[in-house]
């Protein structure tokens, strides 16, 4: 079977099955499958595909179409120019979290050799790029999941970062960093209503509910990191979250009463605040 044949059946799976990007979709499951760029699919249009490959690639269709996400279904996404392994139990990888990503650059550029923990690290995005792109950067990583924290090791030897991984919970380990030790805390913690769970996308559906939870209001998370974890940080070391829609203002004041100023917002390319900043 040639690429455009096989190309065509996977996109009539698709198809029929109503996945919402099928032309997509398809790229992405063949250019794993041959194992190029989906940019560089054209230069495959003669290739004759054997039968496991044709087979594996129609097998991963009919995977997304029963609705798993094409993340999963692929096994790596890309996340600020880099790839990262994901799968079943951890959190895909989206890029809302450049917002934030991109201010904590920006805010830790000039501080030499910062120390820095990431909350909640999941794939380990976050911790990795700011490793990688910050010169001398001690980063650490904490991750309850044991599925997730599986993760986290192997992209943090896929990218060759010396991000150094903890798997624990925020309340068990906040004691194992010495106060003022910290020049910044991130944070994408979870941050979903618990009764709008089941409210969400199918495909979302299929991501862990522990990385997506934050609990009856939305804010558990921000309250438990804000208050147990702001003792580690410098004075005048930053805080960062990723934040839901129209949570702003109610971190904001989590951040005012616990002694932060310089409190700023950034939106996401919808508009949405997708980002909040502090300084200790």
């Amino acid at each position: 079977m040639t690429v455009p044949a096989l190309s065509n059946l996977i996109k009539g799976i698709l198809t029929r099955a109503g996945v919402d990007n099928p032309d997509g979709d398809t790229r992405e499951i063949l250019s794993a499958v041959i194992g190029c760029d989906y940019t560089q699919l054209f230069a495959f249009r003669d290739k004759e595909m054997d039968d496991a490959s044709a087979e594996k690639a129609i097998e991963m269709a009919r995977r997304r179409a029963g609705g798993e996400p094409i993340q999963y279904v692929i096994g790596s996404w890309s996340f600020m120019g880099r790839d990262y392994t994901v799968g079943k139990g951890v959190l895909i990888p989206r890029d809302d979290t450049e917002v934030a990503v991109t201010q904590a650059l920006k805010l830790i550029k000039n501080v030499p050799s910062p120390v820095i923990v990431d909350l909640c690290s999941g794939s380990g995005i976050i911790a990795i790029t700011l490793e990688r792109e910050l010169s001398g950067a001690e980063v650490y990583a904490v991750e309850k999941s044991p599925e997730a924290y599986d993760y986290l090791k192997k992209n943090i030897g896929l990218n060759g970062s010396d991000t150094i991984p903890i798997n624990a919970d925020l309340n068990d380990c906040v004691g194992d960093f010495a106060d003022m030790s910290l020049d910044m805390i991130i944070s994408n913690p979870p941050y979903i209503r618990t009764d709008e769970l089941s409210d969400l996308q199918s495909e979302v559906q299929y991501e862990p509910k522990m990385a997506l939870d934050g609990g009856e209001s939305g804010f558990d998370f921000y309250d438990m990191i804000i208050s147990k974890w702001s003792t580690k940080l410098k004075n005048g070391g930053y805080i960062v979250f990723e934040i839901g829609e129209g949570q702003f203002e109610y971190i904001s004041e989590l951040l005012i009463n616990n002694g932060y100023t310089d409190i700023k917002g950034y939106p996401d390319i919808q508009g949405i605040t997708r980002a909040i900043t502090a300084k200790k």
